[in-house]
């Protein structure tokens, strides 16, 4: 049987509870037991104080003792009324009552047994009274109200019920307040676990109580952290699984239709030698960057080669600008390169550096789009040099601006998606990174590459 948090957290208390009502219960009898005991040990003192008197017991005198204990007296002989505290007319003396010895017997006798006088409940004591006392031959009945004990009584027991009442009922109130609180929070972390389960891996904010329910949140959040990371890792291999399953065919028939291109081209110039060569050598050019990108294409996911040469960064950012600008002449995009006078040389792979520049400021060119402008920046510091493009464009849509540089993640219609992956993929391979931002209304692609060897 399942048994819930919270009442599992109620038992033990319910059952100190109710040990505690037990121990109130029993020290209220007690407390109940010595009080009525103190009022028979008064009551009896001056019941012995009467009876050891050696003067008559007048109204007078029974009025006195009677303020004195708040007791009723009567006085009578042979069952008839002699002296009596009561209004006229005096009452009868209640025959059921048995005589009491007063020496020593206070204890065991109590205030008498329960009589009722005139429609009110007393508990009563008749003493005899011998010689030498001059009402010898007569008895003295002692009517204490049932009412005055009753008062007495609850004097005793109340403070006791109050305390350990109260005292409950805030230990149980606490412990409510505190399991309901409790359980909610395992309850949030059910819940938040269940998300977790559906693929939502959104940290939750944890309480700010320290304890170890807030650890186990932040256990959570950091679960599922490394999950969403686990996930994108997932669904980028995938993708790239995907990718290889496809690319071979595909990439062959395009190189090959490039390369029938190409040597068309390259005939044509030789059989025309008045004709105009520089569209064609555009042409060829444009022709060399389709197979040049389908061998990125390729590479995508796959170890880069470790060949390194001196490679000065003005010359391949001059070549990625002159196979833009035509695109840019035609959809009227400003291009603007600031060409550093002196050179800027690192040590990389020539071709992953030409990928590298050409996706990045191809990626720009489009994003610009006609009338807009580019800029390229190209800056050396102690360890790393930089290159930034800057483009008037509005940025990456903000659905995919945190995965832009993942394979197949792209905002244009017609994109596949792989270019800034593949840039990515060279500027890591020559120790770098490949970052954006947005800047004063522009979006800035920032290139750091180690000045170094990266091997």
């Amino acid at each position: 049987m399942r048994l819930s948090l919270r009442y599992r957290l109620l038992l033990p208390l319910t059952f100190l509870l109710l040990g505690e009502v037990l121990a109130t219960a029993w020290v209220a009898q007690t407390a109940a037991r010595g009080a009525e005991s103190r009022l028979a040990s008064q009551q009896w003192a001056v019941a012995r104080t009467l009876a050891e008197s050696t003067f008559p017991l007048k109204e007078r005198v029974l009025q006195q003792m009677k303020g004195l204990s708040g007791a009723e007296f009567l006085l009578a002989r042979d069952g008839r009324p002699l002296e009596s505290t009561f209004p006229e007319p005096r009452p009868v003396p209640p025959a059921a009552v048995p005589t009491a010895e007063q020496p020593g017997t206070d204890e065991e006798q109590g205030l008498g047994p329960p009589v009722e006088v005139r429609g009110e409940m007393y508990r009563c004591l008749r003493l005899p009274l011998r010689l030498p006392h001059p009402d010898a031959g007569c008895d003295l009945y002692i009517f204490y109200p049932e009412s005055q004990r009753q008062t007495a009584l609850w004097d005793a027991v109340r403070p006791l019920l109050l305390l350990g009442g109260i005292g409950g009922l805030l230990a149980l109130g606490l412990a409510v307040t505190h399991g309901s609180r409790l359980v909610a929070r395992v309850r949030e972390l059910d819940a938040r676990t269940r998300l977790i389960a559906a693929g939502d891996f959104r940290p939750f904010p944890v309480p700010p109580v320290d304890d170890e329910l807030r650890d186990l949140g932040e256990s959570v959040n950091d679960m599922a952290r490394r999950l969403a990371a686990f996930q994108q890792q997932l669904q980028r291999n995938e993708r790239l699984r995907l990718l290889g399953e496809f690319s071979g065919g595909l990439a062959h028939q395009l190189r090959n239709a490039a390369a029938g291109a190409k040597l068309a081209v390259e005939l044509f110039l030789a059989e025309n030698p008045a004709a105009d060569p520089e569209p064609l050598r555009v042409a060829l050019r444009q022709l060399a960057r389709i197979e040049s990108n389908l061998r990125q294409f390729l590479a995508l996911g796959k170890p880069p080669p470790g060949v390194r040469s001196p490679c000065d960064l003005r010359e391949l950012i001059d070549q990625a600008v002159a196979l833009l600008k035509p695109q840019c002449q035609h959809a009227g995009t400003t291009l603007v390169w600031g060409r550093p006078a002196t050179p800027l040389v690192i040590p990389g792979d020539p071709a992953q550096l030409s990928h590298l520049f050409g996706n990045v400021i191809g990626n720009a060119v489009e994003a610009a789009g006609p009338g807009g402008t580019v800029e390229i920046r190209l800056t050396a510091g102690e360890h790393h040099a930089r290159v930034e493009v800057e483009d008037t464009g509005p940025g990456p849509p903000p659905a995919i601006a945190a995965q832009i540089f993942e394979p197949f993640v792209t905002g244009k219609d017609q994109g596949i998606g792989l270019g800034l992956a593949v840039a990515r993929q060279a500027a890591e391979a020559h120790g770098g990174q490949l970052g954006w931002e947005r800047r004063g209304g522009r979006t800035v692609f920032r290139v750091e590459l180690a000045r170094a060897s990266a091997g």
